[in-house]
């Protein structure tokens, strides 16, 4: 009876784990902006990546198992002037050609607050691999525009420096920055459930 007991109790587990087992949900590049701001002297000039894939793997009952994995074309940087994006493209900065992605692949992540968490993982850029902390915010999640689907919305910032990614141009007129050291990223997700 007792053995019975205990798998009965294990089987009531496992169907609850299930009930609340992680859900993967693909970045919406229709709905979502991979977006950063850099200093130009006096100002802070935005850009985005046009090209990019993602994948989002949340559980809500255990966030430290959910994870996060994203993949941009360094070619499709957009700041809405061609000959600034093409310097950006350019050796001067990302040297698209021999560096084509940006990855960024979380090694954790840890509930921060009610819907707010830390994403601890890895950013490759330029050829350089440095750890990385985006504060994330889950928006919200529920059905979507169609029939059966589910999405989740989702917002997401870190800060970098330029030069520890080997992306080190840099000219000072009168004691100020061309451009900028300090990288602001700036992540607005909807992403679509699997």
């Amino acid at each position: 009876m007792k053995k019975l007991t205990t798998l009965t109790g294990l089987s009531a587990l496992l169907i609850i784990h299930s009930a609340f087992a992680a859900d993967t949900y693909v970045i919406d590049k229709a709905h979502s902006s991979m977006g950063f701001q850099v200093r130009h002297l006096f100002s802070n000039v935005p850009g985005k990546f046009d090209a990019y894939t993602g994948t989002i793997t949340y559980d809500e009952a255990s966030p430290d198992q959910s994870s996060v994995e994203v993949n941009i074309k360094t070619a499709s940087v957009d700041t809405g002037v061609k000959m600034r994006d093409d310097d950006l493209r350019s050796p001067n900065f990302f040297d698209a050609a021999k560096y084509p992605e940006i990855t960024f692949k979380s090694k954790s992540v840890k509930a921060s607050g009610q819907n707010t968490f830390d994403v601890t993982g890895d950013l490759t850029m330029h050829g350089v691999t440095k750890e990385v902390v985006l504060k994330a915010e889950l928006i919200g999640k529920g059905a979507g525009m169609k029939p059966g689907s589910i999405v989740s919305g989702w917002e997401a910032t870190a800060a970098v420096k330029r030069s520890d990614f080997g992306l080190a141009w840099n000219k000072v007129i009168e004691g100020t920055q061309v451009v900028g050291e300090d990288v602001k990223i700036e992540l607005h997700v909807e992403a679509d459930k699997k």
